[in-house]
């Protein structure tokens, strides 16, 4: 078993992946800053279940300040592998607050990507984004594509320069690296902001949902524990392997249309939603496509959940939840 660090591990992904991981025996350190780009008490709620299992540490840290002396003083053994999902989340907001995306992502990573190198730790995990692909025409993605001149918005530019520094480190430090770039992934405690989760809160109040555009856009909605599955077998695949610097999707090859998306949302609650069509928004792309043989052939990743059975445990999860989450604006 091995001594694992998840930063970010009190968010959505974050925390069903430290659950996945110590009920398989592993160590987790877990490091979170509760950024108050939605309210302290979801995240607090999705510790409940691990925050007081023996083998588990949490060490509340901001990654731009002041985290590497906690986390020294609350590892009580090596970390042997890092799975980096902290982040400020969130395309659309990162176009109002650019700096913020920036100093968050970009500084908060190359400080952790140093304290990594000074205490020796070879493994890393980072979790990027299909926005990295912005509006390119080739479908499905594929990570050997040219992303460099299809980046609309600040969040994207900050994962791709987050993959961009894991590569260097790899070069000047030897540190074996896999890049994941996920796909809009939903399930329980999904963030507030998220377009399945605030669609169904809407229309559980009897609210119209608001539709960008004509209703084609479409995503690739990935089930939260396929990602997290993925993530899993990227840890082992970086345990087992040195010289390590890969990209992988973990999507769900199968886009879903906006519309398409609204009325399965609707058949889970057992409701006819009502739509509010609005313009585009800034930042946002048409289509997100996974390619995923790489992942297949390289992790044997391979997704199992359908869009209904997601949504049908989604809104199980939603049915006991308080409603009184509303995302926070984001702050610098």
């Amino acid at each position: 078993m091995a001594s694992i660090l998840i930063t970010g591990c009190a968010g959505f992904i974050g925390s069903h992946l430290t659950e996945r991981l110590l009920l398989e025996g592993h160590r987790v350190i877990g490091l979170d800053n509760f950024d108050p780009f939605y309210a302290r008490g979801h995240k607090q709620r999705n510790l409940t279940g691990f925050r007081h299992h023996p083998f588990f540490t949490f060490v509340e840290a901001d990654l731009r300040h002041g985290f590497e002396t906690l986390l020294d003083s609350g590892s009580p053994e090596p970390i042997e592998v890092v799975v980096h999902l902290a982040a400020k989340a969130g395309v659309g907001p990162s176009v109002k607050e650019p700096i913020a995306y920036l100093e968050n992502n970009i500084i908060g990573t190359t400080r952790l990507l140093q304290w990594m190198r000074q205490r020796k730790i070879q493994k890393l995990f980072f979790a990027s984004s299909s926005s990295v692909y912005g509006n390119t025409r080739q479908q499905p993605f594929q990570e050997d594509m040219n992303v460099l001149a299809h980046g609309i918005s600040p969040y994207a530019v900050s994962k791709l320069t987050g993959e961009q520094l894991t590569a260097t480190y790899h070069h000047l430090y030897g540190l074996d690296v896999l890049n994941a770039r996920f796909f809009t992934v939903y399930g329980p405690r999904q963030r507030p902001d998220l377009a399945i989760h605030k669609f169904a809160r809407l229309m559980q109040a009897g609210q119209p949902v608001p539709v960008f555009g004509d209703g084609t856009t479409a995503r690739d909605y990935t089930y939260v524990d396929d990602t997290v599955d993925g993530i899993v077998r990227s840890i082992a695949y970086l345990l087992q392997h040195t010289h390590v610097c890969e990209v992988v999707n973990l999507g769900n090859n199968r886009p879903v249309p906006l519309l398409a998306l609204i009325q399965a949302v609707g058949e889970a609650l057992g409701c006819q939603p009502e739509l509010e069509f609005l313009p585009m928004q800034a930042g946002d792309v048409n289509v997100t496509y996974a390619d995923i043989s790489k992942a297949h052939r390289l992790l044997g990743y391979a997704p199992k959940t359908t869009l209904a059975q997601g949504l049908a445990e989604f809104v199980q999860w939603l049915e006991t939840e308080p409603k009184l989450y509303e995302p926070a604006s984001p702050v610098g």
